[in-house]
Formats: C-alpha cells, structure tokens, sequence
C-alpha cells in the first residue's frame, strides 16, 4: 500500500475565495489523502479579517462542501517558514495555486528553494479553473468594501460589514461611504450624485 500523501495548501485568506475553495476541493479530492489548509498569520500583510476569523471562514466553507470526505481536511495556522511548517505536520506536498502565468515565475523560485531546504517535500501546482481565474482575496477585498457578493464566502461578507474591525482601510470605506441596512456599505457615485 502506498504512503499516505500529506499536503499543505498555504495563503493568507484573507478572505477564502471561491478561487481558493477550488484549489481546495480539487488537492482533497485528487491530489492528496489529508490536507492541511495553513492560514498564515502574515501580520505584515494587514490582513482584513484576524487570523481566527480567516480560520473560521475557511472551515464553514470546506464544512459546505459535498465534494470534500470528512475529516480529510484541518485548518491551521503558521507563522514560520511554510516548508518547515510543511515538514513539522509531517506533510509531503505543498499545494500552490495559479491564476495565470504571471503567478509562475514567484511560485516556481520558491518552489526550487522549498527544495533546496527541504527536498522530501514537493510542490503541486494546480491551475484554477477558468471561472475561476479571475478572483484575488486583493479583489475580493475591494469588493467586500463594496458590498457586492458572489465571488467570496457570505460569511466574509457578514464579517466584514457586521463590525468595524478597528482596520484602517475598513475604516477609511466606512468614511468615503455610508453605512446601510444591515452594516452593509454604500458607496456614493461621485461622478452622477448618486448611492
């Protein structure tokens, strides 16, 4: 019987996009028996939701899904070097995403240097899926200011507009808008006068 294959799939998810949900249910479901989806703390990014609200959303959405088998999938965090992460939790695999070839150089530079450091662990890429290869958590977020939804996970979007975080961007949206029903933001069309 073959090893159990291990995989990591890192990001911050800030927020998880359906993008990510993809990558996701395609690694679990074709790629490796277990996966590990490792929410980075990556401060230095000034992530939008905390990383325990990143975690929460990524675990209601995998909960979601019909595709994936139970318990083949755990969420967690990290804070250190992905492919030590990877190696600690006993993983073999790192799943990356790419939307496009402009995605490939980064990932394959660090992809050669994961290797470097640690060569039983190997990278996967997965391409998303062409409804898919649009979407960036840096979109979705402009978006969740925006109050729109279908490319993101509802939660992100009761998240994002059911408090104010304290996040400087957050705020800034608030201010250039006007809070409506329900907490969601509406943004003023300064070129017609109209919201």
């Amino acid at each position: 019987m073959a090893n159990k294959q291990v995989g990591v799939y890192p990001g911050t998810f800030d927020p998880i996009t359906n993008g990510h949900l993809d990558v996701i249910v395609r690694a679990a479901t074709h790629v490796v028996d277990h996966l590990i989806v490792a929410v980075a703390v990556n401060a230095g990014k000034g992530p939008l939701f905390t990383v325990e609200e990143r975690c929460k959303m990524v675990e209601d959405e995998v909960a979601k899904s019909k595709e994936i088998k139970p318990g083949s999938i755990e969420v967690r965090t990290f804070d250190n070097l992905l492919v030590k992460f990877a190696a600690d939790v006993g993983a073999n695999v790192v799943v990356r995403g790419l939307r496009a070839v402009s995605d490939f150089e980064y990932e394959f530079q660090m992809a050669a240097m994961n290797r470097r450091l640690y060569p039983d662990v190997e990278t996967v890429f997965l391409m998303a899926s062409d409804r898919n290869q649009f979407i960036s958590s840096r979109f979705v977020k402009e978006v969740l200011l925006a109050a729109t939804s279908g490319i993101s996970c509802p939660k992100a979007l009761r998240i994002s507009s059911s408090r104010n975080t304290g996040n400087p961007r957050l705020e800034k949206a608030a201010c250039d808008g006007r809070m409506g029903s329900g907490g969601v933001l509406e943004f003023r069309n300064y070129s017609s006068g109209m919201t």
